[in-house]
């Protein structure tokens, strides 16, 4: 018998018992219908679209769909679109959670999720934009507050503190 040595993540379904009966010949008649190699779960969908707006910046697209939507997504794309990171966004029902089209500007260097969500108050934004902006001014980090979510400094003039989402630059 072949040694069998685990090439993929631990967290994956497949197991080595399963391994070792494709090896043999057991189980089915072609030996793969059993195996299920790297099902992907979503976990976070707002930090599965800014990865994938990030990807697709990079690689100099115009057009993305991210799936699947959620509130909390297109309150984000909103925000990014007030402060002209993004084009414009639409919502496509699918029949399940729904996808957003989002067209892009080309404008986005760097975007990504805060984790863990950080509380702040209304005087300690500049803290945190030295931690994950670039520079004074530039960028925007996107905070959900009593109010709503909102870009950073929104929540700073009307003086609301809350938890940061994203950062955008």
């Amino acid at each position: 018998m072949r040694e069998v040595r685990q090439i993929w993540p631990s967290s994956s379904v497949l197991r080595v018992e399963l391994v070792q009966k494709v090896l043999q010949g057991d189980g089915t008649e072609d030996g793969l219908q059993e195996v299920q190699i790297g099902e992907k779960m979503l976990m976070d969908p707002l930090a599965n679209a800014m990865s994938a707006i990030r990807s697709y910046e990079k690689a100099r697209k115009r057009e993305i769909i991210v799936a699947p939507a959620s509130k909390l997504v297109g309150h984000v794309l909103r925000v990014m679109q007030q402060d002209g990171f993004i084009r414009e966004f639409e919502f496509i029902d699918d029949g399940k959670a729904g996808k957003f089209r989002i067209q892009l500007l080309g404008k986005i260097n760097e975007c990504g999720v805060i984790k863990p969500r950080h509380a702040v108050k209304c005087d300690e934004y500049e803290k945190w934009e030295k931690r994950y902006l670039p520079a004074a001014g530039f960028g925007t980090l996107v905070v959900s507050t009593p109010k709503g979510v909102m870009s950073h400094s929104a929540a700073k003039d009307q003086k609301f503190g809350g938890r940061l989402l994203v950062f955008v630059y």
